[in-house]
């Protein structure tokens, strides 16, 4: 059985957590003393996520929104949930950004693989750096067929913003609450962009640059990213993993 801090040695390398600016404290937010048998993987470190990874018995919990970020508004609700994990000796990992722009277990990444994008190139800035990829469809598709794919591959229901080309050839893609980079898709003219959610301004720059733009579900984007480290993990490791599902409709 590997030690916890094998674990977070690992994940720190391989997902470059020093390097990446961001407002979450990435890495290991909450320490056990255990050896590591079993791996949840889950979208938000929130007690509902908690309790079903102690019925699974799980030992480190590796999630994409932590705990702990810099700026902290909810002090009593976080001490709460960091109380509830180390009753229950439940290590916690958290990686956000990047675990969003991650060349291969990065939701970004990973929503382009389900699409099946050819040309895949970097896209969209943030803090200074490309999170999200853009690319080509195999074949050109409309909105309402892209949005069926992604309803049942994610199991959402994505909102459909049909402000551009009624044919679609190209997207760019960044999960979750990305409509800062509506502009980075405009002025790479493509066809589409694919985000989790958005803001009522949002709505209206859409409209009035007439793009297409398809809103799938904060957390339903970013369920790929922690599912894409699963399989790693286990083969690494020889660790049992689960996903812990905590849908929102978000």
């Amino acid at each position: 059985m590997p030690s916890l801090l094998q674990i977070v040695r690992f994940l720190n390398k391989e997902l470059n957590i020093r390097k990446i600016f961001d407002t979450s404290k990435n890495g290991l937010q909450v320490k056990n003393k255990k050896r590591i048998k079993k791996v949840g993987f889950a979208v938000d470190a929130c007690l509902s996520t908690f309790e079903k990874a102690k019925k699974a018995k799980v030992d480190l919990l590796i999630v994409h929104h932590g705990l702990k970020w810099k700026k902290n508004k909810y002090k009593e609700l976080t001490k709460k949930r960091e109380d509830f994990l180390n009753k229950n000796q439940i290590a916690l990992y958290a990686a956000h950004l990047p675990l969003d722009l991650h060349s291969k277990y990065g939701n970004n990444i990973q929503l382009c693989k389900l699409l099946e994008l050819t040309k895949i190139k970097k896209f969209g800035r943030y803090y200074g750096f490309k999170i999200g990829y853009k690319g080509q469809f195999k074949k050109p598709i409309t909105i309402n067929k892209l949005a069926n794919i992604l309803n049942k591959k994610l199991k959402t229901k994505c909102m459909i913003l049909p402000f551009g080309k009624k044919i679609i050839k190209s997207i760019g893609v960044v999960s979750g609450g990305a409509s800062g980079v509506l502009e980075d898709a405009v002025k790479e003219k493509l066809d589409c962009f694919l985000l989790g959610e958005i803001p009522l301004n949002a709505y209206h720059r859409a409209k009035d640059y007439k793009i297409n733009m398809i809103v799938a579900g904060h957390y339903a984007t970013e369920t790929l990213g922690v599912k894409a480290l699963m399989p790693i993990l286990k083969q690494k490791f020889n660790v049992k993993t689960v996903f812990i599902d905590i849908p929102t409709k978000l």
